[in-house]
């Protein structure tokens, strides 16, 4: 329960606060590096509100399961009809009283073998899993953000290699054209540049359009366009052994937390079932008026019982119960051991494919290097005769595929850096350090566990949360 009715009013405000990102007005992200993508596909992302209110519907089965404790208490408006005959020796009478009962009823569980507070801590660790698979859909928010904002950069790259090579397959046609002027080159020299020329045109379309694509799966993950690019994110610290990264994801991926409480929520949901096979004793009282529509007889009535109950025979329902609920446990169990398996074998995907990608970059950026020189020593061979427009259009090729190796290499490593990351559990926005509200799954859920009744200040408080939260 919360303090006093000022208290609640605070935490109901702290709760808008931290829930309702969309009550907040939020400064458009310029997408100028990679941390502005993630703060705008965190603020803006319909996957984690989605998710978030189903933590937030799993949060209120808490409240359900806790409300099987306490009193129930109905007004009832009842109407009956009796039929009675009777034979007392040779004398027969018959009776139809007609009544009408109006008050309060009341239902108390005293007993049920702890049943109910089985369900309750079931749905508590249910919860728990459900929390730390909202980790894991923000996770995922957040490496697409990731792979749109690397993709607009390696497209823009390649936009910018392709003009140049444009460029200078321009120059080498006029170059060609020259040389064919004073008969130094054959017609066949000229069209060959000609095509190459052409041939980079049409890559640099190709390349347009591939940044357009990327451009356009930016706005969904992130929310906006992007803006100018800052250029290769830094990397994040990872762990310097694979052996270390493994320890790691054991220890903190969401997906295997969530999987452990969910064991232990079908654990309980077993024992419940059990439970549920022996007594439950219940109160039951009520009070109220009774009127006959036969006179103007009236009467004040109450009654209290107290109701033993023990199944006997339900058609075998009981202990199919108990059977389902000890499978969907094993399955849990299993479950648990597959994404345990699945994310070791995720981790050491990912650190390979890191430690592949860094040394593609190595190589590839002494490719460039040495295609570079070959291409300036070649094409200034050519202006002495000794090397043919074919030799110049081929090193400008080599160079040109050394130019997109790196850049792909580079995008590559920084992708396989964050995917390491995500692999281990690690990349969410209280990691990262982002400048965003972080949304706090413990306010909501502090407000409904004690599950307040509907005239309550609290359950008001929670109405103004919701409608802060919604976005219509």
């Amino acid at each position: 329960m919360l303090g006093t009715a000022g208290g609640k009013l605070v935490k109901a405000m702290a709760l808008t606060a931290g829930l309702a990102l969309s009550a907040i007005p939020v400064r458009p992200a310029m997408a100028d590096n990679l941390t502005d993508a993630f703060i705008g596909a965190y603020n803006t992302s319909g996957l984690l509100e989605q998710n978030r209110a189903l933590l937030r519907a799993a949060d209120e089965d808490v409240a359900i399961a806790l409300s099987a404790l306490r009193p129930i208490i109905n007004w009832t408006v009842r109407v009956s009809q009796d039929y009675n005959k009777s034979r007392v020796g040779t004398v027969v009478s018959s009776a139809q009283p007609s009544r009408f009962f109006s008050g309060l009823t009341l239902s108390q569980l005293v007993y049920d073998g702890g049943a109910s507070i089985l369900g309750k801590q079931s749905a508590q660790e249910t919860v728990l899993a459900t929390r730390q698979s909202l980790i894991d859909v923000e996770q995922q928010v957040l490496i697409r953000a990731a792979n749109a904002y690397l993709n607009v950069l390696l497209q823009e790259e390649t936009v910018q290699i392709r003009q140049n090579n444009v460029n200078v397959s321009g120059e080498e046609l006029r170059a060609s054209q020259d040389r064919f002027e004073v008969g130094e080159v054959t017609r066949t020299d000229v069209a060959l540049s000609e095509a190459q020329l052409a041939n980079s045109q049409a890559d640099l379309a190709v390349a347009r359009g591939n940044l357009s694509i990327a451009q356009a799966e930016y706005v969904n993950a992130v929310g906006n366009a992007p803006g100018r690019t800052a250029g290769q994110p830094s990397l994040p610290n990872l762990p310097r052994t694979e052996v270390e990264a493994v320890s790691l994801a054991q220890r903190n991926h969401p997906a295997i937390l969530s999987a452990q409480h969910q064991v232990r929520a079908l654990d309980l949901a077993v024992e419940q079932q059990r439970a549920g096979l022996g007594p439950n004793v219940s109160l039951n009282a009520d009070a109220g008026i009774v009127e006959s529509y036969d006179n103007d007889d009236y009467s004040n009535d109450a009654s209290i019982s107290l109701n033993f109950n023990q199944p006997i025979y339900a058609g075998g329902r009981l202990a199919a119960n108990v059977r389902r609920a000890m499978a969907q446990r094993d399955a849990s169990r299993a479950n648990l051991l597959n994404v345990q398996k699945d994310i070791t074998q995720g981790v050491v995907d990912r650190y390979a494919a890191y430690q592949a990608a860094s040394a593609s970059l190595r190589a590839s950026t002494e490719r460039v290097r040495a295609s570079q020189v070959a291409f300036d020593g070649i094409r200034e061979e050519a202006t002495l005769g000794a090397r043919t427009t074919l030799d110049v259009l081929n090193s400008q090729q080599d160079l040109l595929d050394a130019q997109l190796s790196e850049v792909a290499s580079r995008t590559e490593r920084s992708r396989a850096a964050y995917q390491l990351l995500q692999a281990q559990g690690l990349l969410t926005a209280e990691r990262l350090g982002l400048a965003v509200q972080i949304y706090d799954p413990t306010l909501y859920y502090n407000l409904v566990k004690s599950a307040p009744s509907q005239v309550s200040k609290q359950s008001r408080d929670l109405d103004r949360v919701l409608k802060a939260l919604r976005r219509d």
